[in-house]
């Protein structure tokens, strides 16, 4: 009779699944709250267990090897797997309890988020909010890793998977130099933004694609990128500087034009260009009752807010 192998276990995988990400054994480390020791320790182990090279490890990287790239995707979707269990165990035990891992943009995060924790707090204090604030290409990667629960941001997101729950739509407006021909005014033809000096945020921000496609549908081609910005602050003093001109949605622009004097906003005709900002989250999940309820007390939440809640 055959002798049977070793099952590995969920530290094992957890340990390879870190270290196939970060490709650091130190990082990886750090990354799951493990020594490092007992990391390569497990990873070992996983070898041993299974029977394959998971890893090439040499003096100064550490690569996966043919049949590691393989493991590491079933690795990933094990965890994940694991992860939806005890979201579900969790669900069914008590409903808006434990811990609740948000995801926001960072052209969402410090405008909406007093009103969300502000909400949670009140209606549901036995939920523990824990806010991570990256770009979208992140969020989503931790989504569909099991390492976020939750998203908020700009949407559509188009990704298969994904489920979105409509908060609001809100308007863009224009943001410009105190002696700009175009501060203060309203009822702006977008068609104004084919000859502006458009200031844009950094690749990768959601942000800025917005802003491109408001462009192309006013018949500009393209925003030649000679100053970029990080964050909305930044773009903002950039415009206050003379600069150029840039597009904030309405929920920033108390915030960020109120650190400036030197700023003038003006107002698009209609139908003004727009964005609409929802909730995300796995397709199925196990709570998705759960963030039904929590996007539908957040449109409540939002008469404060210049927005548009979406079914209002």
């Amino acid at each position: 009779m055959a002798a049977r192998k070793r099952q590995p276990s969920l530290a094992q995988l957890r340990a390879f699944a870190a270290v196939a990400e970060h490709l650091h054994f130190r990082d990886a480390a750090a990354a799951i709250g493990m020594s490092q020791p007992a990391l390569s320790g497990a990873v070992s182990a996983l070898e041993e267990a299974l029977g394959v090279t998971l890893l090439e490890r040499t003096t100064r990287k550490v690569l996966l090897s043919p049949a590691g790239e393989r493991i590491a995707v079933r690795a990933r979707a094990v965890l994940a797997e694991v992860g939806a269990l005890l979201e579900e165990a969790e669900a069914v035990r008590a409903p808006f309890t434990g811990a609740l891992r948000l995801g926001v943009i960072p052209t969402v995060a410090p405008y909406l988020l007093p009103t969300v924790l502000r909400l949670v707090h009140d209606r549901y204090p036995d939920l523990d909010p824990q806010v991570h604030e990256e770009q979208t290409a992140s969020l989503l990667e931790g989504l569909a890793s099991g390492r976020l629960d939750l998203l908020l941001l700009a949407v559509p997101l188009g990704v298969p998977g994904v489920t979105e729950l409509p908060l609001f739509d809100e308007d863009f407006v224009l943001v410009t130099p105190l002696d700009h021909r175009l501060g203060g005014r309203e009822g702006i033809d977008r068609a104004a933004l084919r000859e502006l000096r458009l200031l844009l945020l950094d690749e990768g921000h959601c942000l800025r694609d917005q802003a491109l496609d408001i462009c192309r549908e006013a018949g500009r081609a393209d925003v030649p990128a000679t100053t970029t910005a990080a964050g909305l602050s930044t773009l903002v003093q950039l415009v206050a500087g003379g600069l150029g001109v840039t597009l904030l949605p309405r929920t920033a622009v108390r915030v960020e034009t109120a650190r400036s004097t030197q700023l003038l906003t003006g107002s698009f005709a209609a139908p003004a260009p727009s964005r609409r900002v929802a909730l995300a989250m796995r397709t199925g999940a196990a709570r998705s009752a759960e963030y039904e309820e929590l996007a539908a007390a957040l449109r409540g939440a939002m008469t404060d807010l210049p927005v548009r809640p979406v079914g209002a």
